[in-house]
C-alpha cells in the first residue's frame, strides 16, 4: 500500500475498517475497544493543561493489535510488524505508540505525559477484554508465557515499568487513576 499523508490520524470509521481489513478476530477487536476505553478514562480525567491528543490516543488504541491475528500465525512481533504496516499507510505517530505498546522505551518519569504511556499502560490494564489489576495480568501472562526463566525475568522487570508508568500518570490526573478506570464500567467516560 503506497504511503498516504505522512502523519495522519484515521477516524473511528476508518479504524473500525481497517480492523476488519486485517483480519483483527473478534476477541483481539474486543480487547482494543477496551484498551481504548480505560485509555480515555485516563485521557479525559487529566488535570487542565495537561496536552495529550485525544484523537491520537482512540486510534492507538483500536489498531495497536493491527497484526496480532496474522501473528498467531507467523510467529513475528506484532508490536513491530504493526509499526511497520501503520507506517506504511502514513499513521506515523500511531506506528510509533504501537511499536511501543509491549515494550515501552526511554520512560522520563518527569516528562510531559506522553500518548505512549498511556497506550502502553491501558493495554498491560486490559486481559483479553476485561480490565484487570497489574497482578492479575502479571499472572496471566506468566501463566501464559513464563515458560522459561528470562522470560518470567523479563515479565517482572516491565511489571516495574507499568508501575512507574502507572505513577506518573497518576501524577497527570485530576482523579485516582483507579476510580477513573473503575468508572468505565459504571458509563462515566465519555463516547469514543
Amino acid at each position: 500500500m503506497a504511503t498516504r499523508i505522512s502523519n495522519r490520524i484515521p477516524s473511528r470509521e476508518e479504524c473500525d475498517k481497517l480492523m476488519v481489513r486485517y483480519s483483527m478476530r473478534p476477541h483481539i477487536v474486543e480487547h482494543s475497544i477496551q484498551v481504548m476505553h480505560v485509555s480515555l478514562a485516563i485521557t479525559d480525567n487529566l488535570k487542565n493543561g495537561v496536552a495529550v491528543n485525544r484523537d491520537l490516543i482512540i486510534a492507538a488504541a483500536l489498531l495497536h493489535d493491527i497484526t496480532k491475528t496474522r501473528s498467531l500465525k507467523t510467529k513475528e512481533r506484532h508490536d513491530i510488524s504493526g509499526g511497520e504496516l501503520l507506517r506504511k499507510m502514513g499513521f506515523k505517530s500511531i506506528a510509533e505508540i504501537v511499536e511501543q505498546h509491549v515494550v515501552l522505551q526511554n520512560l522520563n518519569p518527569q516528562g510531559r505525559l506522553e500518548e505512549r504511556e498511556i497506550i502502553y499502560y491501558a493495554d498491560k490494564r486490559v486481559m483479553h477484554d476485561k480490565i484487570v489489576t497489574i497482578e492479575e495480568r502479571v499472572h496471566d501472562l506468566l501463566q501464559r508465557y513464563g515458560n522459561t526463566e528470562q522470560i518470567e525475568r523479563l515479565i517482572h522487570q516491565n511489571k516495574k515499568l507499568v508501575l512507574a508508568v502507572e505513577n506518573k500518570i497518576a501524577g497527570f490526573m485530576k482523579i485516582d487513576i483507579h476510580r477513573a478506570i473503575e468508572g468505565i464500567n459504571a458509563g462515566s467516560t465519555k463516547p469514543a
